[in-house]
């Protein structure tokens, strides 16, 4: 029982985790479209 237990906290955790990576990942992606468009206005 304990081993379900624990397998499931950290497949929660890793799922989350995998979560915060991502929009991370998206978070900066924005900052470097922001980042191409002030560099083809100049």
């Amino acid at each position: 029982m304990k081993r379900i237990v624990f397998a499931l906290a950290a497949a929660v955790v890793f799922l989350t985790g995998c979560n915060t990576i991502a929009g991370m990942g998206k978070d900066v992606q924005k900052a470097g479209e922001a980042v191409e468009d002030l560099g083809k206005k100049k």
